[in-house]
């Protein structure tokens, strides 16, 4: 019986202990893993060894994970890539998915949902959700893409939506339902 190649995975998370935990449990399920904790640690392991699967972290130190979804694209377009984030919201989902990411998932997700979600064709025609988002989940996700655009900044953010900081902290203490 000749040994068959593992399939290479690119795993890039600036969490340490996530990433190695996650980088085990992939190992277990067949995947040669190669780790990175910053998109600028990954682009010269990528370039070297071009990655057939990839997950990666949204939001790091330094360059986001949207940049490392284009330069993986234009390495090989048939990567399979998997975005992770503890900022779900639909603007950068859709964002990930237009640059080429295979499937985009909240944190935490574990590795049999990351290896499922390698299977799923984004190309494919997403079916419109059966019932619209709420007012209050439409807020959230707005309030939260202002957080990250301004580093998680509590009272940058509250300066920029024009409320007051003590109301932004018990709005994104109430997490609207269905999130």
């Amino acid at each position: 019986m000749i040994p068959t190649e593992k399939p290479s995975l690119l795993l890039v998370d600036d969490d340490a202990t996530f990433r190695t935990v996650l980088s085990r449990a992939l190992e277990k399920r067949g995947f040669a893993v190669t780790a990175a904790s910053s998109v600028e640690q990954a682009l010269p392991l990528a370039n070297a060894n071009p990655p057939e699967y990839a997950v990666l972290d949204l939001k790091m130190d330094g360059a986001s994970g949207l940049v490392l979804v284009q330069k993986l694209r234009e390495l090989d377009a048939a990567t399979r890539i998997v975005m992770l984030t503890g900022y779900a919201s639909i603007a950068t989902a859709v964002e990930a998915i237009k640059l080429g990411a295979t499937q985009y998932l909240s944190k935490p997700a574990n590795a049999d949902e990351i290896v499922a979600a390698f299977g799923h064709n984004a190309s494919a025609d997403v079916p419109l959700e059966a019932q619209p988002a709420t007012v209050e989940r439409l807020e959230w996700e707005h309030i939260q893409r202002v957080l990250h655009e301004h580093g998680d900044n509590i009272s940058a953010t509250a300066r920029v939506l024009n409320m007051h900081r003590r109301t932004l902290q018990r709005k994104l203490a109430k997490r609207p339902s269905g999130l």
